[in-house]
């Protein structure tokens, strides 16, 4: 058996942690995009 199979440093689920990654990227971007779109608007 693999030591680090026994001993693991966080026991937390990889689909929360997937989820989490992918939701605080995707806010991330549609904030980017929502700073560009208002800027497009007001400057024209």
């Amino acid at each position: 058996m693999n030591d680090f199979e026994n001993d693991v440093q966080s026991k937390n689920n990889d689909v929360v942690d997937s989820i989490k990654g992918f939701s605080f990227s995707f806010i991330f971007f549609v904030l980017i995009f929502a700073i560009g779109a208002l800027v497009n608007v007001l400057g024209s």
